[in-house]
């Protein structure tokens, strides 16, 4: 195992276009850091940074507190992962996985003994003497991984080995990953675009986008606290619902007003008017989670503030099995509700939501970072 510290990385190519922004990263031993933003964003090149694939413009990568930027991706003692599995085609999955071992001239019982090993770990004993054209994608993804794991490096880098898998397989493999890690406790650092790898994995979470950690954190913590209106928009399926509106002073507390084009009213929130006093009669933007915005069965208020009840317009129904999804609009702007399937929520007519604010977050309008 290692642990990494990545401190003020910049990147930039010949042609002078910056992709990495002064990034700061550590996690520790056996943790499993989640790179997550969109195309463009820098994490693929932050990651082949760490690998040694990439030189650093600026800054220093450390892997267990030792300096690593002008070390060969070879001694850095790390195993690599790609999307596009990478396998010979010609060889066995045995030879696959055996393959770097046998570059190492380890000894033929060694290699034998931890073929048998990765492929027990990885419930693929039984695809050993296959060669990959007759593998499953999530079969050949698995024999990656394995060939990765016969190295016993103390660090693993994945770079968005789901992305050619269906929606199915997607979910077979990232459980296996998940196992792998629990079994193993080696330190990962994990490329994707996907939120749900990124919440469902990941023991630390680095947000990008253009070239700059947007934030960085646990993943409930980044869930429940998004720094910015990017983090919240981001991370999250359904995203955060952003609904504008003039913040009033509520008693001692602050509220907004809502317009559903069934009922106005003013949405009491759980902040301090005295901390928001510069924001006060003006617009700002307030996020809420779908489920926050639910039917009586699925209420969960744990603050001091109780659910509010408010009359909307259900424009769209979305059933997805264990929940159904309601989109109405609410100061204009189009809303995601998830309500129990019980509720029966009816396209084109009125049903009364109830709107709890314990884990509202405000933003700025201009800016697009939290408030409060």
């Amino acid at each position: 195992m290692a642990s990494l510290s990545i401190r003020d990385v910049y990147k930039t190519y010949a042609n002078g276009v910056p992709i990495l922004k002064g990034v700061n990263i550590d996690i520790e031993d056996g943790q499993f850091l989640i790179l997550v933003g969109g195309s463009g964003c820098g994490k693929s090149t932050l990651l082949n940074m760490i690998a040694g694939l990439e030189p650093v413009t600026q800054g220093d990568i450390l892997i267990d507190r030792k300096a690593v930027n002008h070390l060969p991706p070879k001694d850095r003692d790390i195993a690599m992962v790609f999307q596009s599995y990478a396998l010979y085609p010609s060889m066995t999955v045995r030879d696959n996985i055996s393959f770097g071992l046998k570059i190492r001239k380890t000894p033929k019982p060694e290699r034998t003994a931890i073929v048998e090993r990765v492929a027990q770990t990885l419930q693929i004993s039984h695809l050993l003497d296959r060669k990959p054209g007759q593998l499953s994608g999530g079969q050949r993804q698995r024999v990656a991984m394995g060939r990765a794991l016969a190295r016993d490096p103390a660090m693993f880098l994945f770079d968005e080995p789901l992305s050619n898998l269906d929606a199915k397989l997607r979910i077979e493999v990232r459980a296996e990953i998940k196992l792998m890690h629990q079994r193993l406790g080696t330190t990962i650092v994990y490329v994707t675009h996907d939120q749900i790898e990124a919440m469902t994995l990941g023991d630390r979470i680095a947000v990008m986008k253009d070239g700059v950690v947007q934030q960085f954190g646990a993943p409930q913590e980044i869930y429940d606290n998004p720094a910015n209106l990017f983090v919240a928009g981001f991370i999250g399926a359904p995203p955060m619902n952003f609904i504008r509106g003039e913040l009033v002073t509520v008693g001692q507390h602050v509220g907004m007003e809502l317009d559903t084009g069934q009922a106005r009213t003013v949405l009491k929130l759980p902040f301090l008017a005295h901390s928001l006093h510069e924001h006060l009669n003006r617009i700002v933007i307030l996020g809420l989670r779908a489920e926050r915005i639910t039917d009586m069965r699925h209420a969960q208020s744990s603050g001091p503030t109780p659910p509010q009840e408010i009359l909307v317009h259900v424009d769209v129904v979305e059933p997805t099995g264990p929940d159904t999804l309601v989109y109405t609009k609410v100061n204009g702007q189009r809303v995601t509700c998830r309500v129990h399937p019980a509720a029966e929520p009816r396209a084109l007519e009125t049903m009364p939501l109830l709107f709890d604010v314990s884990k509202a977050v405000l933003f700025d309008t201009l800016r697009h970072v939290r408030l409060a």
